[in-house]
């Protein structure tokens, strides 16, 4: 069990560093980066448990922090220190609590909302993939209101001007927009993959 654990956790690894340093990864949409690296963090929590979804969650993280230091956009400074935050000459050591609290959260989550909606002991397929379904889809839509949360409300004037929003309302409707379009297309796609690919690892991980 425990080279098995060792080899999916590495497959998983090998997988969040080959998107997060290909264009595949972090998907640029001007203001902000979509992405699809929590997918296999999802996965891997699911499969493997929280403390090495966790662990996983934590290199997203650290990645993030990489990808918008390197190749920033507007929101970048909520996410890497290096970059000034707008209106001011300098970056932020909050961007570090935006770019890895939540990818950690995003590791840890999953393995418990799966196992509460499969409550039953069947081992029916249509109960299974419904229930990794739903833990795809609730656990994207709980990151991304983390991620858009915290930048709104650490970062509110810089947000403010990034998205020429002049009040809260504004800001409100601003954040709400990300959380309804890359926010809903993200979770989609990762409660689709999940409920696809967690299946038959969920057999090898039990043999």
């Amino acid at each position: 069990m425990k080279i098995k654990e060792f080899t999916l956790t590495t497959i998983f690894l090998s997988i969040i560093l080959l998107c997060a340093f290909t264009p595949f990864g972090f998907l640029h949409l001007g203001i902000i980066k979509a992405t699809i690296i929590h997918i296999p963090i999802i996965i891997a929590s699911i499969i493997l448990g929280p403390k090495i979804g966790s662990f996983l969650g934590f290199v997203f993280g650290i990645t993030s922090i990489v990808s918008n230091t390197i190749a920033p956009t507007l929101l970048s400074f909520a996410f890497s220190p290096a970059i000034p935050v707008l209106g001011t000459s300098q970056g932020s050591f909050w961007a570090l609590f935006i770019a890895i609290v939540p990818r950690v959260i995003v590791g840890l989550i999953p393995f418990y909302i799966f196992k509460a909606i499969h409550k039953s002991k069947t081992k029916e397929r249509s109960n299974q993939k419904s229930a990794l379904f739903l833990t795809g889809l609730l656990t994207t839509f709980i990151h991304t209101f983390l991620v858009m949360g915290s930048i709104s409300l650490l970062f509110q004037d810089a947000y403010a001007q990034a998205m020429n929003a002049n009040s809260t309302g504004a800001i409100f409707k601003a954040v709400l927009t990300v959380f309804f379009t890359n926010g809903v297309v993200e979770a989609m796609l990762a409660a689709i993959v999940t409920a696809a690919v967690a299946p038959p690892l969920l057999k090898i991980s039990k043999k």
